[in-house]
C-alpha cells in the first residue's frame, strides 16, 4: 500500500474513532443520568476517498420563534445543543468556496434575515456557549431558503456525489445549504 493510501487510511480511522469514542461516551453517561432534552445525532458520509462526519444534538423547537427569537439575528450562534456541533473532514475540501484542511471544527453561526455566516472553528471540543473568537478556520456567507417545517434541527446530505455533496443544515422553515466539493 503506497504512503498516500496509509495516510487516508489512518485519517479514516481518526475520524472514524473519534465519532465511536464519542458514541461509547453517550451509551456510557446515558446511565447515569437523565435523558437529554436535545438528542445526540451523527451524519457521516463518505465522498470518494474523503468522509465527512458531523456530531450535534438536535435541539426541537416547541413551539418557540426559532430565527430572531430565541437564536437572535445578528450573533454567534452553535448550531446545536450541548456540546458544540462538530464538523470533520478526512482530507482537504472546499467548503462553500473556501479551502479547508483535513481536521475536526465546531461549527458556529451568525444568522440573520437574509444572509447568514457560517464559521468553522479549530476550537472543536468546547461547549455549545460561549463562542470560541480567535480561532476560526474560515467563514462563508450563505443565503438561507424555506422548506418544509423541521420540529428538530438536522444536519443532512441531500446531495451527496463521489466529488461533491451539499450539506444542509434545517430546523424551523429555514434551510442552510452548504457546497463541498472534493479533489480526488
Amino acid at each position: 500500500m503506497s504512503e498516500r493510501c496509509q495516510d487516508v487510511v489512518r485519517t479514516n480511522y481518526s475520524v472514524m474513532s473519534f465519532f465511536m469514542l464519542g458514541a461509547v461516551a453517550l451509551v456510557g453517561s446515558a446511565c447515569h443520568r437523565e435523558p437529554r432534552k436535545s438528542q445526540p445525532a451523527y451524519v457521516v458520509q463518505q465522498l470518494g476517498s474523503t468522509t465527512i462526519a458531523m456530531r450535534y444534538n438536535r435541539p426541537s423547537a416547541r413551539g418557540r420563534v426559532l430565527f430572531g427569537g430565541i437564536v437572535p439575528y445578528g450573533a454567534e450562534w452553535c448550531p446545536g445543543a450541548d456540546e458544540a456541533t462538530t464538523f470533520a473532514t478526512s482530507r482537504r475540501i472546499t467548503f462553500a468556496g473556501q479551502s479547508l484542511a483535513a481536521g475536526t471544527y465546531s461549527v458556529w453561526a451568525i444568522p440573520g434575515a437574509d444572509n447568514w455566516t457560517v464559521i468553522l472553528s479549530r476550537k472543536a471540543r468546547v461547549f455549545h456557549i460561549p463562542y470560541p473568537a480567535g480561532h476560526d478556520a474560515l467563514r462563508v456567507t450563505i443565503a438561507p431558503t424555506t422548506g418544509p417545517f423541521e420540529e428538530t434541527l438536522a444536519f443532512e446530505l441531500p446531495v451527496a456525489e463521489s466529488d461533491h455533496a451539499i450539506l444542509a443544515l434545517h430546523w424551523g422553515t429555514t434551510v442552510i445549504s452548504i457546497p463541498i466539493t472534493t479533489s480526488q
